[in-house]
């Protein structure tokens, strides 16, 4: 509030945002400070098996940057601003957004020049990394051979329906799923003043996917779990969500809403972020 109890602007912009993404608990803005536990205190509620990885369990299985607003391209009042544009983008973000991503870097963090993920000697890489990348474009290469043998033999359309059309599918859940746990009114991101890797952790999303849950292996309602402790096998992460959430107060995220919902909210709601009162702490806005 500011000088005699007044809300000020950013605080009624703030109050706006929230009340039209839903309000309710799961809009209430993580809390920013450092938190009042440390990752080892976080660990130690976990039951230890846990961290154990099981040889028959797991044989049993088969990157948002967001910009600030000057760095937003020229077309984004034409494509957020209206029903239409915005289902464009979301149709073009879930189809073409992961080829995008590992080609040019769309939507990664910025770099000095052009970024790609196929080229070993682009800034993306350390050159401990180059050998390993090139290793990975000889499989691309291959599998691409493969493909063109595939559709000599039994045509274009056939490669389309048994390969092409699952890829898109399977690149779609991905990218959803990444955009969905890191974009929320809610959730903080910092700049180099304020950030530190608990709270960078800690700045993601759980959500329920309903059934799905299970078919993402709970990726998606143990998101918080899984940024904290990576390496955990995700069998065990359900139990490890619980076992943290009394650590973590409201410093834990969860939100129910819908995916369709939730998906159109966030592409309305989260274009891009600012500083508000606290520097070195942005907030997601969309007022272009």
């Amino acid at each position: 509030m500011g000088a005699g109890g007044r809300m000020t602007e950013k605080e009624r912009e703030k109050q706006e945002l929230l009340g039209r993404a839903g309000g309710g608990a799961a809009m209430q803005r993580s809390p920013v400070d450092k938190p009042p536990f440390t990752l080892g205190q976080i660990k130690k509620a976990i039951p230890p098996h846990c961290f154990e990885r099981s040889i028959i369990k797991s044989f049993s299985y088969v990157v948002f940057v967001p910009k600030k607003k000057e760095a937003l391209p020229w077309y984004t009042p034409y494509v957020y601003n209206n029903p239409v544009g915005r289902l464009l983008h979301i149709v073009v973000q879930l189809t073409l957004g992961w080829p995008l991503y590992l080609t040019t870097n769309a939507s990664g963090r910025p770099y000095p020049r052009f970024a790609c993920h196929y080229d070993p000697y682009g800034p993306i890489y350390n050159d401990r990394e180059r050998a390993q990348i090139f290793v990975s474009d000889a499989g691309v290469v291959a599998v691409a051979f493969g493909l063109y043998k595939l559709a000599a033999a039994f045509g274009l359309w056939w490669v389309v329906r048994v390969y092409a059309v699952p890829l898109l599918i399977v690149n779609a859940w991905l990218v959803l799923i990444t955009y969905l746990q890191h974009t929320h009114p809610a959730l903080p991101h910092y700049d180099s003043s304020e950030w530190d890797w608990l709270r960078g952790a800690l700045a993601t999303m759980d959500r329920d996917y309903g059934i799905l849950n299970r078919v993402f292996h709970n990726i998606t309602d143990t998101h918080v779990a899984h940024h904290l402790f990576s390496t955990m096998p995700h069998y065990h992460a359900m139990e490890a969500t619980k076992a943290i959430k009394p650590i973590l107060g409201e410093y834990y995220q969860f939100d129910p809403t819908p995916v369709a919902k939730a998906t159109w909210r966030e592409a309305r709601e989260c274009i891009y972020v600012e500083p508000e009162a606290r520097k070195g702490v942005f907030w997601y806005n969309n007022k272009l």
